[in-house]
């Protein structure tokens, strides 16, 4: 079992939403990100009923044997809250909040950065799961400044700020027939949030939660069961899976490793070999989207090279892209199966 056979996908999943073309904060379209595996605190929930949740919950099937050992990693985006402060006075640490602030040229504007979290159980014996455990973990609250200089000296700070998270995952295995066991996993974020603050709409929430989460599953001395075509005679078993907010399928080689997605993926997920990097909106094709970026002004690409390393990357990545990289963004036919006869 080797989990990072799966990295590259999980990844994919764990910045989609991040940003959305195109890619900068003065635009009017796509202004809400962080879109799929939001995890939100509870209180947050209970204020808007129905359109968020604090929990997801995975269930998945495994043919176990004695020795079997089952590894378990959580993994989301933390928001980091990045501000900017202009000094008041020359040499004075006294400072103003502000939209932007030029240096010498370049413009900084505060924007929701995200922090990568990971958290792993491993070696968990499924026999000892009959009984439920829980395993309680926190992030803790973390802020940062970084000193902006001019040609003059230095005119401000960008401040990083963080929340404090608080979670659990719940974790049970119940013995179904033969050698197979269902593993029912939950995830719930925990986090305080103040439900009676001024700001209560859904960006004062965001620091406070669990973005794109997910998890990857891993065994070894076994094997996970695929729920979308699974072994003849446990196709009710695989029904019986109750699954909120992801969906579990098969990841990297073989049978011994789990993807549990909020997005709706297929067993075996891959990266198209023709892409060239992450583009953060699944609902985009990479060749429309990479013309698009490339239409955009000066003034528009400077702007996104001034807001965010991710896309500034992206941007230069596609700026960059060479004729025969664009010719095979429009299409590749694979894969081609038989028509089946039957009845018109």
């Amino acid at each position: 079992m080797n989990l990072e056979r799966v990295q590259e996908i999980a990844n994919a999943v764990l910045y989609e939403g991040y940003m959305l073309y195109p890619y900068r904060p003065s635009s009017v379209k796509n202004r809400q990100r962080f879109n799929f595996g939001v995890l939100c605190p509870p209180a947050y929930c209970e204020m808007q009923p129905g359109s968020e949740s604090s929990f997801m919950q995975t269930e998945c099937l495994i043919r176990n044997a004695a020795s079997a050992r089952l590894t378990i990693q959580i993994r989301f985006l933390q928001i980091v809250q990045r501000t900017i402060g202009a000094y008041r006075h020359h040499a004075s640490d006294e400072i103003e909040f502000v939209d932007r602030l030029d240096v010498d040229g370049r413009l900084y504007q505060p924007w929701q950065e995200a922090a990568e979290r990971s958290i792993t159980y491993d070696a968990l014996d499924p026999l000892e799961l009959l009984s439920p455990r829980h395993f309680d973990f926190v992030i803790p609250a973390e802020s940062s400044r970084e000193q902006l200089r001019a040609q003059d000296g230095p005119i401000g700070v960008i401040v990083r700020e963080s929340q404090r998270l608080a979670g659990t995952l719940s974790v049970q295995a119940v013995q179904c027939r033969d050698s197979i066991m269902k593993l029912v996993l939950q995830l719930e974020n925990r986090t305080r949030f103040d439900a009676a603050g001024p700001d209560q709409g859904r960006d004062s929430a965001l620091p406070h939660s669990l973005v794109s989460a997910h998890m990857i599953l891993g065994v070894e001395n076994g094997e996970f069961l695929s729920l979308l075509e699974p072994p003849p005679d446990y196709e009710d078993l695989a029904r019986s899976c109750a699954n909120i907010g992801n969906w579990p399928v098969l990841a990297g080689h073989g049978a011994d490793t789990m993807l549990a997605s909020p997005i709706i993926l297929y067993d075996y997920p891959t990266i198209a070999p023709e892409s060239a990097g992450n583009l953060f909106d699944s609902t985009e094709i990479d060749e429309i989207l990479s013309l698009r970026i490339l239409t955009l002004t000066d003034q528009e690409k400077a702007e996104i090279r001034q807001t965010d390393d991710r896309a500034r990357e992206l941007l230069e990545r596609t700026e960059t892209i060479p004729d025969e990289q664009f010719m095979k963004l429009h299409g590749v036919l694979r894969g081609l199966t038989a028509l089946k006869e039957g009845p018109a």
